[in-house]
């Protein structure tokens, strides 16, 4: 998408995410439609949103699609990896070749794992508001292209709307909540993998399909994903309900 097409829609993604921040927003939900987003806008093959956790690492919570594949390769990243150097040193880490012996010595599990799964180039990018770094997106691609200054600089502008999504700007100022809001977001991830887990096995899909399904339903009757997936986890809720994908 080149040109005053890709300009028209990224208005369009600013005013989706301008209009979902609203006092009780679903900001897993955002998180996840912005990691579709990154995909959809620039030339790449999957993409990721990373936050650190209290003991700072790296924990994925939003995925452009949730193959296990491509987030046990997110998950990689705790403890090496582009998006670890990423968010450590609040720098931008871009065409990165990860057949390229560099990448292999550099962060041997990872690059192995990278290629293994058939991807072939990654970059990172910090999220960061001030001096403050909080994660990293994370870009891959299944060709050996370059992404060119334009591309590296939407990146960066869709990782600065995740920022100020995850902390939200009327609280930047508060430490103690940006820190609950950044852990909310966290379990959130966590309770969605429960029940991606539980609705796969129940009816015999991927996680993929699991996941589209208990998001579709979601969104459709306007509950909050981790809402929704408590309830399902506690057995409040009749799965029964939620259309079988496929069927």
């Amino acid at each position: 998408m080149i040109g005053m097409a890709r300009e028209q829609r990224l208005a369009e993604i600013f005013m989706e995410v301008a209009d979902s921040l609203t006092e009780d927003f679903d900001v897993l939900d955002l998180l996840q439609r912005l990691s579709t987003r990154c995909v959809e806008l620039l030339d790449v093959s999957a993409a990721g949103i990373l936050l650190a956790d209290a003991l700072g690492e790296l924990q994925v919570v939003a995925a452009s699609d949730e193959h296990t594949r491509l987030l046990e390769l997110f998950a990689l990243q705790h403890d090496q990896g582009p998006c670890v150097d990423c968010y450590r040193s609040g720098a931008a880490r871009t065409n990165i070749d990860l057949t390229s012996p560099g990448a292999t010595a550099n962060w041997p599990r990872f690059a192995t794992r990278a290629r293994e799964t058939g991807y072939v180039a990654t970059h990172a990018i910090p999220l960061r508001l001030r001096d403050r770094n909080i994660g990293a997106l994370n870009l891959f691609q299944k060709s050996p292209h370059q992404l060119g200054e334009s591309d590296i600089a939407l990146a960066k502008a869709l990782a600065g709307v995740a920022t100020i999504t995850i902390l939200q700007q009327r609280t930047l100022e508060q430490s103690h909540i940006e820190r609950t809001q950044l852990q909310t977001a966290l379990n959130s991830r966590i309770l969605v993998e429960q029940v991606k887990g539980i609705l796969s096995e129940r009816w015999q899909t991927s996680p993929d399909e699991a996941f589209f399904a208990f998001r579709s339903y979601a969104r459709s009757n306007h509950l909050r994903l981790a809402d929704f997936a408590t309830s399902i986890i506690a057995g409040d809720f009749d799965t029964g309900a939620i259309p079988v994908p496929g069927s």
